[in-house]
């Protein structure tokens, strides 16, 4: 079977002894004694890269981030310590990628798990690229259909704009954000505003779900990856309109 690269990098990095994939912010991170080494990323916040963020030996950052800047760079959050982000889809060959992902377990790893390894895993290169919807799952023909008429709705109110936040679309009424939306795990999703005391009510509704980071402002995620009711999207959707908009935009709706 064809394998694609986050198919063959999660086979290599679990080959390294005594290493574990969990789960961190959504993304696949390899540990090894309970210490991270490798998050894989795919175009995180937007940003187009299948990358790898690596805990690296001291130093390895600003020498490969200078002497490659096409293929290595500096991750957000975790730079700041060191740690390298290397691109898995642009020039680096397979055998530098599994060097690096060896020193990156090197760092963590104690000695006894490390004894235990002699050659870098021979793990096989990927055969076939990530597709541009596996990059960024809004180009997905199921996305399209529901941001397009998302927006052919909000084009409707007074004074909205779609710009972009994090990589994801979303909706502004002046300079808020009245509708945002992700695709993480291959579902679409859109947030909108409802208010705390609405959401114990509607997370009955096994569709609806309390966003990690906005939830406790009031947000509440709809899941509209097979189906979406758009009565009840313009109803959420005006409902975090009016929420959010300006006693002139209101009146401009007619309120």
């Amino acid at each position: 079977m064809a394998r694609n690269t986050l198919t063959a990098i999660r086979e290599l990095c679990l080959a390294f002894p005594g290493t574990e994939e969990t789960r961190s912010h959504g993304a696949p991170d390899f540990r090894a004694g309970g210490k991270s080494f490798a998050i894989l990323r795919v175009n995180h916040h937007g940003d187009g890269r299948v990358a790898l963020w690596l805990q690296a030996p001291a130093g390895a950052q600003q020498l490969y981030t200078e002497m490659e800047p096409e293929d290595y760079f500096v991750p957000p959050y975790v730079g700041s310590r060191g740690w390298l982000g290397m691109e898995l889809n642009k020039n680096l060959a397979w055998t530098t990628i599994a060097l690096r992902v060896r020193e990156a377990w090197e760092s963590v790893a104690s000695a006894d798990v490390r004894a235990r390894l002699e050659e870098t895993p021979a793990i096989a290169p990927p055969d076939v690229p990530l597709s541009e919807e596996e990059i960024n799952p809004f180009l997905r023909p199921r996305c399209r259909e529901v941001m397009t008429r998302l927006g052919d709705i909000c084009d409707t109110l007074p004074e909205t704009s779609t710009t972009e936040q994090f990589g994801n679309p979303v909706f502004k009424v002046g300079k808020k954000t009245f509708i945002s939306s992700s695709c993480y795990e291959g579902r679409l999703k859109l947030q909108f505003w409802v208010g705390q005391d609405q959401q114990a009510l509607l997370t009955y509704d096994e569709r609806y779900s309390i966003p990690a980071y906005t939830g406790h402002n009031g947000w509440i995620d709809l899941d509209v990856e097979e189906h979406a009711d758009w009565d009840e999207i313009e109803q959420l959707l005006m409902n975090s309109y009016r929420h959010f908009a300006l006693k002139r935009m209101l009146k401009a709706l007619g309120d």
